[in-house]
């Protein structure tokens, strides 16, 4: 899983830390706050996630109740359309030319 080598999280580290002071604008998580993110897509998109612990099941769903703004569903989608995919989602490397 390269998003996790060293040099994966390096490279989501300025991701990670930018979605952390959203989450502290809206107190919420960093999880929530990508979980409404993808309930602000589009109506028909519903996320799934899997989770081991009732805490956690409750901290999900209380990603509904998180509004995000246009303007911040926005800048989440211009953050990521800037970033290096295969870090994040293990796909092949990219090669940098």
């Amino acid at each position: 899983m390269p998003q996790f080598t060293e040099e994966g999280l390096k490279e989501n580290n300025e991701f990670m830390s930018w979605m952390k002071v959203i989450a502290e604008e809206k107190n919420a998580t960093p999880a929530q706050i990508s979980l409404a993110w993808m309930l602000a897509k589009k109506p028909y998109i519903v996320p799934i996630p899997g989770t081991r612990k009732v805490n956690r099941l409750e901290e999900n769903m209380e990603s509904a109740d998180i509004k995000l703004t246009q303007d911040e569903v926005k800048s989440i989608d211009e953050m990521l359309a800037h970033m290096p995919m295969s870090q994040v989602f293990g796909g092949s490397k990219i090669q940098k030319k």
